[in-house]
């Protein structure tokens, strides 16, 4: 696996927006109380837009502060409110959004779906997909999406992740050739029954060291989301219908008690204070602080537990003939993947199995899965879960959290083993593979089969070689998801399995 050396990227590709409103990100542009974030990319305004601001400023021309001054506001509250108005069409007229595109460019020059020249995002949600392209294109890095898209699946698939799940992530850095597993730590009880919630420690402590955009800006675009509203998605709903709404209303219901459907209207107001509170937050600590605050006074109890102890550790990783594989170490699935793969390679025969009978029959643990990638080798790759559907069930009053039944057990972390091929430390054109997979008891298996088929595909030479990517796996177990993407010859390759159960979206 061989590609060209590629130059490091962060701005949006010629013929892009050209006017300070364009290069706004549309969840940006339509908040209506913007926070005082610091500098970045975007051109923002160094103080909240608000008349008051406006009408203190002198005009600069005339030194009239009052025509000018009122004119000025206007046009500037005129063009927000026609982005969130555009905003709102897109989204009431398609509620699910689509799976990916890949347009043609200015110069006619156009890719298969899931090809992009510089980077993408996959996750189950349309618009967690759209709001993690929007900060690659603001200047981001894959980590910035990769959060930022997490925080906003906290909020749309509460039936699958949130701020009560724990989380599990592969990063590489193709600039410095190594990888890192992001751990929650180990599984801890915040109630019976009821696991302590770990999401905002962990994504920010990931966002810490290896982030390019300021904090506060990935947490705008989910907070509005659950402040203004978000529609609810054929996965969430099949999830309601399902499950039922005991102890989800008035969250998910109507006000007869009935789930919401596809394309109805969800807010959580109480989400978005919390998700707002980090963002201002001085320290991470003090916004898991009160976060724990608020939960223990819901439930009742005497003080606040020990906090979350996320880590970030060197990954686990397995020489192969085409390059290092690197995954999460234990207590994930990562060294049960490892062993799997070692047994296939000595004995040469074909790929294991990735649904054996007796894997078939246990509860299927519910989670959800992302993966970012941009065209020089940068991948992250993230699991999370909160164990059952909506988790334990239940729902914070004062937090809109919805907690986890992730209790201290040897199997509670045994879902996740994300894993990245790539060369060595010295070997700076190899191509880059990552695989994560969610929803199926039998994760180690399947990776090792996903990973074993691409490598045992024929690579078809008739067709270019930055339109190849991976090669999609056949099946999943279950109902499970397999996210795969991969950077070949200055290309990012994003894919599914089954094809239409994520959205891709990248440029």
């Amino acid at each position: 696996m061989r590609r060209r050396r590629h130059q490091s990227w962060s701005l949006p590709t010629p013929g892009g927006p050209t006017t300070p409103w364009e290069r706004l990100p549309p969840w940006l542009s339509c908040f209506p109380k913007p926070l005082p974030i610091p500098t970045s990319p975007l051109r923002c305004a160094r103080r909240p837009l608000s008349l008051a601001n406006v009408h203190s400023r002198k005009n600069k021309f005339g030194g009239l502060p009052g025509a000018w001054a009122r004119l000025g506001a206007a046009l500037l509250l005129l063009a927000v409110g026609f982005s969130l108005a555009a905003r709102q069409l897109y989204t009431r007229g398609n509620p699910t959004g689509s799976l990916g595109s890949a347009a043609p460019r200015p110069g006619g020059h156009s890719h298969h779906p899931g090809v992009y020249h510089h980077g993408a995002i996959i996750s189950p949600a349309a618009t967690c997909s759209h709001l993690g392209r929007e900060l690659l294109v603001a200047g981001g890095n894959v980590v910035d999406a990769g959060v930022g898209a997490a925080l906003c699946l906290a909020v749309v698939h509460p039936h699958a992740t949130g701020l009560g799940a724990m989380f599990w992530g592969l990063f590489y850095n193709s600039t410095s050739r190594t990888p890192t597993a992001l751990t929650s730590g180990p599984a801890q009880t915040l109630g019976p029954g009821l696991g302590l919630p770990t999401a905002l420690s962990t994504l920010h402590l990931l966002h810490t060291h290896f982030g390019r955009l300021p904090w506060p800006q990935l947490l705008v675009g989910p907070a509005t989301l659950a402040r203004e509203g978000f529609l609810v998605d054929a996965a969430l709903a099949a999830a309601l219908a399902a499950r039922g709404t005991k102890g989800l209303c008035p969250l998910l219901c109507h006000a007869d008690g009935t789930p919401l459907g596809p394309g109805a209207r969800a807010t959580n107001p109480k989400l978005a204070a919390v998700l707002l509170r980090a963002a201002v937050a001085p320290t991470p600590d003090l916004a898991g602080d009160a976060l724990l605050s608020l939960l223990v006074r819901d439930l009742g109890l005497q003080g606040p537990p020990s906090g979350p102890t996320p880590a970030l550790e060197p990954a686990l990783q397995l020489a192969m003939p085409q390059g290092l594989l690197s995954t999460t170490p234990g207590p994930s699935a990562g060294p049960e993947l490892l062993t799997v793969l070692e047994a296939a390679l000595r004995s040469g025969g074909p790929s294991p199995d990735p649904c054996p009978v007796p894997l078939q029959a246990p509860v299927t643990p519910v989670g959800s899965v992302l993966a970012t990638i941009d065209s020089s080798g940068s991948v992250l790759l993230l699991a999370s879960s909160l164990n059952s559907s909506f988790g334990s069930g239940h729902l914070s009053p004062s937090t809109g959290v919805l907690l986890s039944n992730l209790v201290a057990k040897p199997t509670a972390s045994a879902w996740a083993c994300p894993l990245i091929l790539h060369g060595s430390s010295d070997d700076t054109e190899a191509d880059v593979l990552g695989l994560v997979a969610s929803g199926t008891p039998a994760v180690a298996r399947v990776m090792s089969h996903a990973l074993l088929s691409h490598l045992a595909a024929p690579q078809t030479q008739a067709q270019p070689q930055h339109e190849q990517g991976p090669t999609p796996s056949t099946s999943v177990c279950g109902q499970g998801t397999l996210l795969q993407v991969a950077a070949q010859a200055e290309h990012a390759h994003v894919s599914s399995v089954p094809s239409s159960c994520c959205t891709f979206q990248g440029f």
